[in-house]
């Protein structure tokens, strides 16, 4: 996984980029992923890149 650290000095957050789960962890959203541009290839909840971790491959094309 990538170093988070300082990660809020690099991107401003908008609310709607993210919300806390249950457990408390930060989700992004979709549109936040979009607004990056690219995929992390963490299989992320809201992923619009369709990246598979256990194959390592992408499974979905982006729509825009």
């Amino acid at each position: 996984m990538d170093d988070m650290s300082g990660f809020s000095q690099k991107s401003k957050l908008e609310p709607e980029d993210y919300y806390m789960s249950t457990e408390g962890y930060m989700v992004f959203t979709e549109k936040y992923h979009r607004k990056r541009g690219y995929c992390c290839k963490n299989s992320c909840k809201h992923c619009p890149y369709g990246f598979d971790k256990s194959s390592g491959l992408f499974r979905k094309k982006i729509k825009d």
